[in-house]
């Protein structure tokens, strides 16, 4: 039994958070390590969405693990191909390549008394003692019930599923959506095609961030330094934590008050006609969506190849869309940049904790969570960037590293023998879902706008607090909030 021999993990998923899971394991010496990675190829979201202009809305010096850092970086906010690389680079580095078993999609996760059972898609079974879910957020595509979708005689495919075998240049492409990736979408491929269509659902407010490249220099000095490149990323998440991620979690605050008004004249004197300008200013305070930030949609937008359909799409038909004022727009490729299905996480798995209990039934109304890691009925269960985490207040990659310190604590209560499983308790859980509900009212998010990080009551999905009180409560384990299997 655990304590008596070394405990076996598997981690599901090989994305940022799988990834460092997997060095900090050993870095603690747990040395027995699987991951399981229904793909060909590590990466997560960077390996799964290669569309034309990706990149990272956060810092890349900040986007690094704080025991990796990459003085490489080309860009402020560094193109997605380069994040993907990066990952590469590092599980190479810390040998979490050699434990991955791809192709493997993990389709059941069963509690037996003893461990966890695992099965894949692909027959694979397996066991093991403790089961970190590094599955992601952001994973599975929302693709909209449009009307003769399948009549569409060109190429259409959601964003996160690029078809890089279909050709852009010079043809006239339609893009659906208006968040960060549309927007990327349209900057990047406005100079290479015909003809741009841009079906706005909803309007959004612009953060107009420039992304400066870093010069070779400053690339050496990097290398040289590395005491630097700390203080540099020190200085970022400082900077970050005061300034966006206090806003947000308190819509009357003057960071809030600051980073509206900054969007404002970003719309004010990025667009030129009066009209347009109208048709893109929102109803909604900024960050009430999550903050589109980009340096030059606006320009994108304005150019002559560049259209905003705001009128309503009615259905689509052979040779494009049309929207509800009659008008077809005609297309060769239309692109769905319509997000994801953010409530999905483990799922579709099909887990089974204590007592034969489905965590399908758990989260029928909506996923929870403890502390976003632990749910009550599945010990020795837990996750990374899980339900009501920090997904729209911090970097995720500071986020997974503190989670992961918290839970090598709970891990330790098992390896040390004090106990054969944990998880978290009904009553601190319900306890934590209450204050953070209650917490989360004066948050940006409920404002009045519709997003994807409200859940099905109208209630942001997020951590509501500060970045300051989230490493508090990561630092050490209240064990008491812990149901001990014995």
């Amino acid at each position: 039994m655990p304590g008596d021999r070394p405990l076996r993990f598997a981690i599901i998923g090989t994305g940022m958070s799988g990834i460092l899971a997997a060095i900090r394991l050993r870095d603690a010496g747990q040395n027995d390590v699987v991951l399981y990675e229904k793909a060909e190829r590590l990466g997560g979201t960077w390996r799964e969405n290669t569309y034309p202009g990706i990149a990272c809305d956060v810092p890349s010096h900040l986007y690094s693990y704080s025991f990796a850092p990459n003085p490489q970086w080309s860009h402020h906010y560094s193109p997605g191909s380069e994040i993907r690389s990066y990952f590469e680079a590092v599980a190479r580095k810390h040998g979490v390549d050699r434990a991955i078993r791809f192709g493997q999609e993990v389709s059941r996760c069963e509690w037996d008394g003893a461990g966890w059972r695992l099965e894949t898609n692909a027959g694979l079974r397996d066991r093991a003692d403790v089961v970190i879910a590094a599955t992601g957020v952001l994973h599975h595509p929302n693709v909209p019930e449009l009307a003769g979708r399948d009549s569409f005689r060109g190429a259409c495919f959601h964003s996160a599923r690029w078809d890089h075998s279909v050709p852009l240049d010079g043809r006239r492409i339609g893009v659906v959506g208006t968040g960060s990736t549309a927007v990327q979408i349209v900057s990047a491929l406005v100079p290479r095609v015909a003809k741009l269509s841009l079906f706005q659902r909803t309007a959004q407010w612009v953060l107009g961030q420039l992304n400066p490249a870093y010069g070779a220099e400053e690339q050496r000095e990097f290398a040289r330094d590395p005491r630097a490149l700390d203080a540099l990323r020190a200085n970022m998440s400082k900077l970050f934590s005061e300034s966006f991620a206090s806003a947000v979690i308190d819509a009357s605050s003057p960071q809030m008050k600051l980073i509206e008004e900054q969007c404002r004249l970003n719309l004010e004197n990025g667009v030129r006609d009066p009209a347009l300008r109208e048709r893109l200013r929102p109803s909604y305070r900024a960050a009430c969506k999550r903050l589109v930030i980009s340096p030059d949609f606006y320009e994108a937008i304005q150019q002559p190849n560049a259209e905003l359909v705001t009128s309503g799409i009615e259905r689509i038909e052979p040779d494009g869309i049309r929207t509800k004022d009659g008008r077809l727009h005609p297309l060769d490729v239309l692109v769905l940049a319509t997000g994801f299905r953010a409530d999905r996480f483990m799922r579709p798995m099909g887990i089974v904790g204590l007592d034969g209990v489905r965590l399908d039934d758990v989260w029928a109304e909506r996923p929870s969570a403890y502390l976003s890691i632990s749910i009550p009925g599945f010990p020795n269960l837990f996750m990374l960037n899980g339900p009501n985490g920090p997904v729209g207040n911090f970097s995720l990659i500071e986020v997974a590293e503190l989670q992961m310190g918290y839970i090598l604590q709970l891990v330790e209560q098992v390896d040390t023998g004090r106990c054969r499983a944990l998880g978290a308790s009904a009553k601190a859980s319900e306890s934590f879902e209450a204050a953070r509900c209650e917490a989360a009212r004066g948050a940006i998010w409920s404002t009045g706008c519709k997003s994807w990080y409200l859940d099905d009551r109208g209630i942001p999905a997020s951590w509501p607090w500060t970045f300051d009180r989230f490493r508090e409560e990561m630092a050490r384990p209240k064990l008491e909030a812990y149901e001990q299997l014995r």
